[in-house]
């Protein structure tokens, strides 16, 4: 039985409210100041890559000032066409042997300029990866967003998202665990600590850590829970523009990461980082225009507008097809477990926990919880299937079918893609996949599943050996 994890919504915005705006981003000037003043003296320039992880370089910040906030730099153009362990591989169009694995540019984009209080003296700055002649590289996953973001536009909408995800803690670091073969991992809490309000110091230190530094730079939780399954934890953040949910995110994992090791633990967002327990990333979505819901409409049962309804009906419709994008490893799928609050149908229903969509709030705040992403998905890529979903609804006015009131684990709905293979067959085969994002895009996420069950595919695993060392 996989170990329940329920998820809670994050407070909406509503349109009035200054969601997605950070009191702690810095200006070109700010940053010039406190440079001069000794506060920083390491500006760190990321790019999001394929994983959804930052990779990039740190920069003097004197030389960040002088040259790289506002020419930009080189880096290699395999940061967007590798596998999880950064190994180069034939296959992308984006760069390979027989190119020379050639640069590419990365211009900051200065809107996301931040102190991160988790290293010292240190700002961020995410940046985009552009080609030579300054046009976007549409791989790349943040490109991917705002292709996504201005499909949606053709209907005068906007999207706003709030994120909230999981992640276990583990006592000892990751080398530790290396050295141990992953095996005996000890998780930082060992009891159903779900909503619980009394921790045991070390946690209690951890929590308080990772929330006092988001805060100082500017990405304030709504909320940290710890969860269900031993060592795991939740977090929800604010809703707000998606880009800027997407961004935070990623900012989130590595003050995650790097607290998690300077206290000696080691933080997982796997999706199933072990048997029967899972990790989810539920991605909470509204439409607006002109600073009015488009999803509410008070005059039905489920006080769905006609575009809520159509949304709903593209990603039950859509969902299914672009599962490379959404659950993007061997081990996502083993997340989709009847009774674990993740689905395995694609369903909908109002405020309904074993539904792939939630419809959840009244009035303004009314929006559509997705629950189908794991930890371990790309925000970016993940929230891009979603709205490439709701922008099919609503350009072909699907109809939407009646909500499922009970427990949608006990049959019926489209299934959710049982394992990689699957989805990537249906991801390949999708006229939706390739209307929405282009043919280069599919090839290349389709090449980096390829990569990812090749990996497995002849690897003996410690489950083989245990079922069959003395049985075959």
């Amino acid at each position: 039985m996989t170990t329940p994890s329920n998820g809670t919504a994050p407070r909406l915005a509503t349109a009035a409210a200054p969601a997605g705006r950070s009191e702690k981003a810095l200006s070109v000037t700010d940053l010039r100041n406190l440079v001069k003043g000794g506060a920083i003296d390491t500006v760190l320039l990321a790019l999001p890559d394929l994983q959804g992880r930052l990779k990039g370089k740190r920069y003097d910040a004197d030389h960040f000032l002088r040259r790289v906030a506002h020419h930009g730099a080189e880096m290699c153009a395999y940061i967007l066409a590798t596998d999880a362990e950064m190994s180069p591989a034939d296959g992308f169009a984006l760069t390979s042997w027989e190119a020379g694995y050639q640069d590419l540019s990365v211009q900051p984009d200065l809107a996301t300029l931040r102190v991160v209080p988790w290293l010292p003296r240190t700002a961020i700055v995410l940046g985009d990866a552009v080609h030579h002649d300054s046009t976007p590289i549409e791989v790349a996953p943040r490109q991917i967003l705002h292709q996504q973001l201005a499909r949606l536009s053709r209907h005068g909408l906007q999207a706003k998202a709030g994120i909230e995800t999981e992640f276990t803690l583990y006592q000892g670091t990751y080398t530790e665990a290396e050295r141990a073969g992953y095996q005996s991992l000890r998780p930082m809490t060992t009891e159903n600590l779900d909503y619980a309000l009394d921790h045991a110091p070390d946690c209690d230190r951890f929590l308080r850590r990772l929330q006092r530094a988001l805060t100082g730079a500017g990405m304030p939780v709504e909320a940290i829970k710890t969860e269900a399954g031993p060592g795991q934890i939740e977090v929800t953040f604010p809703y707000g523009p998606a880009l800027t949910a997407c961004d935070r995110h990623l900012l989130f994992k590595h003050a995650v990461r790097t607290l998690g090791t300077r206290a000696g633990l080691a933080p997982t967002f796997m999706a199933a980082p072990e048997t029967g327990r899972a990790n989810g990333l539920h991605l909470h979505v509204s439409l607006w225009s002109k600073a009015l819901s488009q999803l509410h409409a008070p005059d039905n049962e489920y006080e769905l507008s006609q575009t809520g309804r159509n949304s709903i009906a593209g990603l039950l419709a859509g969902l299914p097809e672009l599962g490379p994008l959404y659950a993007p490893n061997v081990n996502s799928y083993k997340r989709f477990t009847a009774g674990s609050f993740a689905p395995t149908t694609v369903r909908w229903g109002r405020d309904n926990r074993t539904c792939a969509i939630r419809v959840v709030g009244r009035g303004e705040g009314l929006h559509l919880e997705i629950r189908v992403p794991g930890a371990d998905a790309n925000p970016y890529l993940a929230l891009s299937a979603v709205l490439a979903a709701i922008d099919h609804g609503i350009t072909h006015q699907l109809p939407l079918g009646p909500a499922e009131t009970g427990n949608a684990y006990a049959g019926g709905g489209t299934p959710v893609p049982p394992t990689l293979t699957d989805a990537l067959t249906a991801f390949q085969n999708s006229a939706l996949a390739q209307s929405a994002f282009g043919t280069e895009i599919v090839e290349h996420y389709a090449r980096l599943a390829c990569l990812e069950l090749a990996h497995h595919q002849s690897l003996v695993t410690d489950a083989e050996r245990q079922r069959w060392l003395a049985r075959a």
